[in-house]
C-alpha cells in the first residue's frame, strides 16, 4: 500500500470528520437539550452555502461571505425556531418529523426560486488556494483549513459548555428542563439561543463546504445522513461524543471507499470484486452504527450525567 496515498487518506477522512462535526454538534445540542428532532438542519446547511457563494461571487471577500453565511443561518434558525419549532416542543417526535420535512421541502424550492436548479460553484479563496506541508506531504491549504475551523470550533463548543454560566445553564436544562424553569430561567430563550447556535454551526458547515462542493438544491440531505450516523455513532446530546463519532465516521468512511474495492479484488474474483466492492464500502458507515447500537445503545461516548 502506499505510504503517500494511505496518509492523503487519512488527512480527507479527518478532514470529512471535522466537516461533519461542525453540522452534528448543532444538531446534538438540538436533539439532546431540546429533544426536538429537527430534519430541517440540512437545509440550513444549504441555505449557509447558498448565502456564502452569492456573498463571495459578488463581494470577492471569503470573510464577508463567512459573516453572511453564519449570521443569515443564525437569523433563519432563529426565524424557523419562533414560526415552527417553538409550537413542537409539547409534540410526539412524529409531528417534529413532518413539520421539519416539510421544512426541507419549502426550503428546497426557494432555493430553486431563487438561484435556479444549476448547481453555483464557490472558488476557493486565493489565500487558501496553495498547498501546505504535512510530515512531508503537500496537502490542500483549504481542506486544511477546514480541519483548523472545526478544531477552533470543537474547542470553543467545550468551554462554552463547561466554563461558562450559559453551558451551564444548557446543561441543566438538558437534564432537567422543568426544574431550571422553576428556578426563574426563561426556558424558551435558552432554546431559542441554542437552536439559533446550531442553525450558525450549519451556516458555517455550508460555508466551508461551498468551494469543495456543488452549491445546489437539495445538498442538505445526504450530508444530513451522515450527522444522523455521527450523532447514533458517538452518543446523542454529547459534544465530545459528536466529535470523536465524526471524526471515526469521516476516516472509515474515506478509507472504506478509498482502499475496500482493491482489497476486494485481491481476495474474491475481479469481476465480483468491482461489482461489490463500492457498494460494501458505501454501507460501511452503517454497518459501524448498527454494531454500534448492538454493542452499545447509547452510543461510543454519551452524555455524562452528575
Amino acid at each position: 500500500m502506499n505510504t503517500t496515498l494511505l496518509l492523503t487518506q487519512l488527512l480527507n477522512g479527518f478532514q470529512l470528520g471535522v466537516l461533519l462535526f461542525l453540522l452534528s454538534a448543532g444538531l446534538t445540542l438540538v436533539l439532546g437539550i431540546m429533544r426536538v428532532i429537527n430534519l430541517a438542519h440540512g437545509a440550513l446547511f444549504m441555505m449557509g452555502a447558498y448565502i456564502a457563494a452569492s456573498v463571495y461571487g459578488a463581494s470577492g471577500s471569503f470573510l464577508l461571505a463567512a459573516a453572511a453565511a453564519v449570521v443569515g443561518s443564525l437569523l433563519l434558525g432563529l426565524l424557523l425556531e419562533r414560526l415552527v419549532i417553538s409550537r413542537l416542543y409539547e409534540r410526539d417526535h412524529l409531528y417534529q418529523v413532518l413539520a421539519t420535512f416539510g421544512v426541507i421541502l419549502i426550503c428546497n424550492e426557494a432555493a430553486r426560486y431563487g438561484w435556479g436548479q444549476a448547481p453555483v460553484f464557490m472558488t476557493v479563496p486565493d489565500a487558501l488556494s496553495g498547498t501546505v506541508d504535512l510530515f512531508g506531504l503537500a496537502y490542500p491549504a483549504y481542506r486544511f483549513a477546514i480541519i483548523a475551523v472545526g478544531l477552533a470550533v470543537g474547542a470553543g463548543l467545550y468551554l462554552l459548555v463547561h466554563r461558562t454560566r450559559v453551558g451551564m445553564l444548557i446543561r441543566a436544562g438538558a437534564a432537567d428542563a422543568g426544574m431550571v424553569a422553576a428556578l426563574g430561567v426563561n426556558i424558551r430563550q435558552l432554546n431559542a439561543l441554542v437552536f439559533g447556535a446550531g442553525a450558525a454551526l450549519a451556516g458555517l458547515a455550508g460555508l466551508m463546504a461551498g468551494p469543495i462542493l456543488s452549491v445546489q438544491p437539495g445538498m442538505g440531505e445526504p450530508i444530513l445522513i451522515l450527522a444522523l450516523v455521527v450523532l447514533v455513532t458517538g452518543g446523542i446530546g454529547s459534544i465530545r461524543g459528536a466529535f470523536y463519532g465524526a471524526l471515526i465516521v469521516g476516516i472509515v468512511d474515506t478509507i472504506g471507499r478509498a482502499f475496500l474495492p482493491g482489497l476486494l479484488r485481491e481476495l474474491v474474483e475481479r469481476s465480483l470484486a468491482q461489482a461489490a466492492g463500492p457498494a460494501i464500502a458505501s454501507m460501511l458507515i452503517y454497518l459501524l452504527m448498527a454494531l454500534v447500537l448492538a454493542l452499545k445503545p447509547a452510543g461510543l461516548f454519551p452524555v455524562k450525567h452528575g
